[in-house]
């Protein structure tokens, strides 16, 4: 691949990342700003706040989209060394968000679509550890995290290291932006699902991190 074609994935990829389904979507239902309830966060499972499960699945399915694009938009432009450095810039993008200020969401659901998009056995693995342990448990964060945790794993197993490189990074942004939930797991106080969010920062505010 030429060198080139990094930093070229690299911008494709963030830019499509930092398209933030979650506050089109509630702003076009007539939802007003979904960062300034709940979390914050331009999430599906903070849209899912609003009490609209549609709007939610819209926009859990556009964010993985949007990752999956950017994968198989580079691979097939660049090739498979592109797509990998393409997926990590998706989800740095939805949590980085330019157009939000630099906030964004926690980047599960586009990193989810990127690593289907990368190694599809690996994609369904995760979901499925996903699904588990939210039905397990009523909490998203857990599911995020136990499929994030098992992805590396998992893609090393099926695709060898290099792509296992590019889902230890997207892993790292996932739990780096789960810092608070992790906190709140360990003390006993993370919410469920269908319960309030545990803080409402203001619109307003940049860079807090998203729930």
């Amino acid at each position: 691949m030429i060198a080139a074609a990094f930093p070229i994935a690299a911008i494709i990829g963030y830019l499509l990342g930092t398209i933030p389904f979650g506050f089109l979507l509630t702003r076009a239902a007539g939802l007003g700003d979904v960062r300034s309830i709940g979390s914050g966060n331009i999430g599906a499972t903070n849209v899912l706040r609003t009490g609209r499960k549609d709007i939610a699945a819209a926009t859990l399915l556009l964010d993985g989209a949007k990752g999956a694009a950017a994968v198989l938009l580079m691979d097939r432009l660049a090739g498979p060394d592109a797509a990998l450095v393409a997926a990590v810039a998706a989800v740095l993008g939805h949590c980085t968000s330019v157009w939000m200020r630099g906030r964004g969401g926690k980047g599960v659901a586009t990193a989810l679509g990127a690593i289907l998009a990368l190694a599809w056995p690996v994609g369904l693995a995760c979901l499925a550890l996903w699904l588990a342990a939210v039905a397990l448990t009523r909490m998203s964060s857990v599911g995020s995290l136990s499929a994030m945790v098992s992805a590396p794993a998992l893609m090393v197993w099926w695709h060898g290291p290099l792509p296992a490189l590019a889902t230890i990074a997207i892993a790292a942004i996932v739990l780096f932006r789960h810092a608070g939930n992790i906190r709140r797991l360990l003390a006993g106080t993370e919410p469920r699902i269908g319960a309030p969010a545990p803080s409402s920062p203001a619109p307003s505010s940049p860079g807090r991190g998203l729930g």
